[in-house]
């Protein structure tokens, strides 16, 4: 199993939470993850996913921007 590694040391790797990388793993955003029993295991080589989720869904400031 060298050439996986844990949510623990992904998180290291990438400087992010391990609850990031449990979250990433969740939502499929890492190439080759895969769930054996309760741990997540990432391939050694995979890519810390890049550009950012969350968008503006039409909060208070948004609705001040269109206002006529």
């Amino acid at each position: 199993m060298n050439e996986f590694i844990t949510v623990q040391e992904a998180a290291e790797k990438w400087g992010i939470t391990p609850r990031q990388v449990q979250i990433l793993c969740k939502e499929g955003r890492i190439a080759g993850v895969a769930r054996m029993s309760r741990i997540w295991i990432i391939p050694r080589d995979a890519k810390k996913p890049t550009g950012d989720k969350r968008r503006n869904t039409g909060g208070k400031d948004d609705a001040t921007k269109h206002h006529v």
